[in-house]
């Protein structure tokens, strides 16, 4: 009966290894090079650019979450394509097209954007 959950076993415990493994080292290795400096600006927590512990009410700037939208729009483009790369011989040249028009109107909208100056940040 264990040796069925060995495989799984073993991958969480080289998961483990991996995750705890670069953490040490790369504390390991900021010592030994001597860039290891902490000061309470290093050390303090840091979040979409302010203070971590400050009044919760405060205005946030509205590109903040303009560039998380852009950033999930064209990540879910993204989770698009694999699937339709896998089947394209299977959908033939109607799937073909279809993500073309798909892609398309992401071109425009990701061009309208950089027009509008959505993507620059002053």
């Amino acid at each position: 009966m264990l040796e069925n959950y060995f495989p799984v076993l073993l991958f969480l415990a080289i998961g483990a290894a991996v995750g705890v493994g670069g953490i040490v080292a790369s504390g390991a290795l900021s010592r030994l090079s001597g860039d290891y400096h902490p000061d309470s600006a290093k050390l303090s927590p840091f979040e979409c650019g302010f203070e971590a512990f400050e009044d919760a009410r405060m205005k946030f700037d509205v590109r903040y979450y303009l560039v998380a939208i852009l950033f999930i729009l064209f990540d879910l483009e993204i989770a698009f394509l694999f699937p339709w790369a896998i089947v394209l011989q299977e959908i033939g040249w109607f799937g073909f097209w279809a993500m073309m028009i798909f892609l398309a109107i992401l071109v425009v909208g990701f061009i309208y954007e950089w027009k509008k100056g959505a993507l620059e940040w002053e």
